[in-house]
């Protein structure tokens, strides 16, 4: 499928981004993130939407959250900008869904399925290196260099308690997402407890049947 339009999802921790990265690789598509999209457009005039403030900006400098209808906007220039993308962290709702269906039309809405366990073993065995922000984990990717190993910290995030209510949060909003893709005839599921290279082989076959 040339420069397909697809929706990724997948719970934290279930391998989103690296296998965007494959795909945008791969395909040669735009990698749009809700995060990404807000920072290249934070200072896009909204006055016209009634909403508190006249910019994005004015929201992320106070730490508020973006209002839906402005995230709306801005994914949807950024969709608008694209040939083909991989879509990851939107829609977080169903009703983000349905404003989506107004934006574009997906080829393929692709779930990274991942246990609650696994996501837990991934998430808690994450460690972060304070002097240059690189993640490592102690299973899956410690570092080679001792001096960096002891230096390693757990994000507060990162701890079992806040990972599961996460984990929670998440299924509650995206739960009702996934049934709207399964209902529509576009979702595929895809085994994400595999190898990243496993996964990333199903990822492309599934992409790939879908032209």
């Amino acid at each position: 499928m040339a420069q397909p339009r697809l929706l990724i999802l997948g719970a934290p921790g279930a391998g989103k981004g690296t296998q965007s990265a494959n795909i945008v690789d791969e395909f040669d598509v735009e990698h749009v993130t809700t995060g990404d999209a807000l920072r290249a457009n934070k200072d896009m005039d909204i006055s016209e939407m009634d909403t508190e403030y006249d910019t994005p900006r004015e929201y992320m400098d106070k730490g508020e959250l973006v209002p839906d209808a402005v995230v709306n906007a801005i994914v949807d220039e950024a969709l608008s900008q694209a040939d083909g993308f991989v879509l990851d962290g939107y829609p977080r709702n169903l009703e983000q869904a349905e404003e989506l269906a107004e934006m574009t039309e997906l080829d393929l809405a692709l779930m990274l399925d991942v246990s609650e366990e696994e996501l837990v073993h991934r998430l808690t065995g994450r460690r972060l290196d304070p002097e240059t922000g690189e993640i490592y984990h102690v299973e899956y990717n410690p570092p080679e260099d001792p001096e960096i190993e002891e230096r390693l910290v757990q994000r507060d995030d990162d701890d079992e308690e806040t990972v599961r209510e996460r984990l929670s949060v998440y299924e509650e909003n995206t739960e009702p997402v996934v049934e709207h893709y399964e209902t529509e005839g576009l979702l595929e599921r895809v085994d994400g407890e595999q190898a990243p290279d496993e996964v990333w082989a199903e990822v492309k076959e599934t992409i790939e049947n879908a032209a």
